[in-house]
């Protein structure tokens, strides 16, 4: 059986039959799809004994997840299968022609197929590798019900992409990240449970307001300075981010057959947007989060010294990959390829030399795979020259100056398209890297993903719905 007949048995979301969806209609299913991802995420596991992911907080942030929760895989194997399959294409292994209907629809049932495949693989690392560990007798079960949220996750993104307002994975980091801020600066509820609001002068808050006022009144210098410079962090990389998204290149165009009507046709300085930032971030998340799960189920024959045997004799074979101390890396590979708050550091004084390499290291990471990424997508996601000079020349417009030709257009995107993708995934992967050393609220590039997400949604929008939406809305739309 060929993959093509393969294919067909997969189940897929139905496109709307409509060539425009209605902003109702968009608006219903993005906010179903919202509802539908916090409610699983507050559905714990059952048979579920140990959760060793917990202390992962910002791996969860990046995979869009609750580690615990039957959502616990996230979007970590739909962005396993893209960057796989990027890589696969972008290295001419698989020779697809995306510009085609059929190129298009085989790229896409093998990265259907390439996720179910991460579903399952990734759920059962989870469980026997003891990084969800299950109840004696519940490890199907557990394994099962992880399958089935995976499973759920991918069709909800799903369909995000054909009936709301853009890409479902965006939607899932942009809720997960938008509630950890709010959390972050406001959470009144401490790690020992108590409600510090309730006996404010002596319950330690956790949200970093809170911390601000009652540093201020118990005269904490060290305490004030650590929450304020969060704050003030989370500031700076917010306006930051606002005004590089507004960078762009302008093409002037024209209407051939009328003289004298131009428009310009916008080229954002980020071209490929936010896919980059994603994929690097949640492929420096599954590392660390593989590491953690490995190096937790070889932990028990190391320490006692014995033979290692069955899935702890494999995990320690993984060692390269770091030491993990409270789901932080110490060593190895994910040390160097992640983070750590220099800023923090050097407020509390524990700033060593190691930690500025280690911010080096990290920097590299981000800014190669970042301008990797975007190159491979801008290919193979019809963003590339050809694709966009087909686009135009559909619309009947024309480069101002120069004769109505799909070629001469090509010639002339490729000037501005390639640069861009190039500038913008080393300025992004830069932007990204450096804000993660600043210690924020959360992460840098978590802050990072969500302005550009929203950004992204309140784009698209205000240009495919200007007209039908609710006036109330067109108003706060700026329409």
């Amino acid at each position: 059986m060929s993959l093509k007949e393969i294919f067909k048995f997969i189940p897929e979301v139905t496109k709307p039959s409509e060539k425009k969806v209605g902003f109702n209609t968009k608006l219903k299913w993005t906010l179903i799809i919202l509802v539908a991802f916090f409610v699983l995420a507050n559905i714990p596991l059952f048979g579920l004994s140990t959760n060793a992911l917990e202390r992962f907080e910002y791996l969860a942030i990046i995979l869009g997840t609750d580690f615990g929760s039957i959502i616990s895989l996230g979007i970590g194997p739909i962005v396993m299968a893209s960057i796989i399959l990027q890589l696969l294409t972008g290295a001419g292994i698989l020779n697809i022609d995306t510009t085609t209907t059929e190129g298009k629809r085989f790229f896409q049932g093998l990265q259907k197929l390439l996720v179910f495949f991460f579903i399952v693989f990734e759920a059962l690392i989870y469980v026997l590798m003891q990084g969800l560990q299950a109840m004696p007798g519940f490890t199907g079960i557990v394994i099962a019900q992880l399958i089935v949220g995976g499973l759920a996750i991918f069709y909800m993104s799903e369909v995000c992409d054909k009936w709301g307002f853009g890409s479902g994975v965006s939607l899932f980091i942009g809720a997960g990240v938008s509630w950890r801020l709010i959390t972050s600066a406001f959470q009144f509820i401490n790690q020992q449970g108590k409600n510090c609001l309730l006996d404010f002068g002596n319950t330690p808050c956790s949200g970093k307001v809170f911390v601000v006022i009652q540093s201020i009144i118990d005269k904490y210098p060290v305490e004030l300075i650590s929450a304020l410079a969060a704050i003030i962090a989370t500031i700076i990389i917010f306006l930051i981010v606002v005004w590089a998204q507004s960078l762009k290149v302008e093409i002037p165009l024209s209407f051939g057959r009328i003289r004298g009507y131009g428009i310009k046709w916008p080229l954002s300085f980020f071209y490929a947007s936010v896919i980059p930032v994603i994929l690097t971030a949640a492929l420096v998340a599954n590392i660390q989060l593989f590491g953690g799960i490995l190096e937790n189920a070889a932990a028990p024959c190391l320490i006692e010294g014995g033979v290692c045997t069955g899935t702890a004799k494999i995990a320690s074979y993984f060692g390269f990959l770091g030491h993990f101390v409270e789901g932080q890396a110490i060593s190895g590979l994910a040390f160097w390829m992640g983070s750590t708050n220099l800023l923090e550091l050097f407020i509390r004084g524990g700033f060593l030399f190691k930690y500025l390499i280690q911010g080096i290291t990290h920097i590299l990471f981000f800014v190669m795979f970042c301008t990797v990424f975007s190159i491979f997508w801008v290919k193979t996601s019809g963003m590339d020259s050809k694709a966009q000079a087909h686009k135009i020349a559909a619309s009947g417009l024309q480069v101002a100056g120069f004769r109505q030709d799909e070629r001469i257009l090509e010639s002339i995107l490729d000037r501005y398209i390639m640069p861009l993708t190039v500038m913008g995934g080393i300025a992004i992967g830069l932007l990204a890297s450096i804000t993660n050393l600043l210690g924020a609220l959360v992460s840098g590039t978590a802050i990072l993903l969500v302005i550009m997400i929203m950004f992204q949604f309140y784009q698209n929008i205000a240009q495919q719905h200007s007209m039908d939406m609710n006036p109330a809305m067109q108003k706060f739309m700026g329409g």
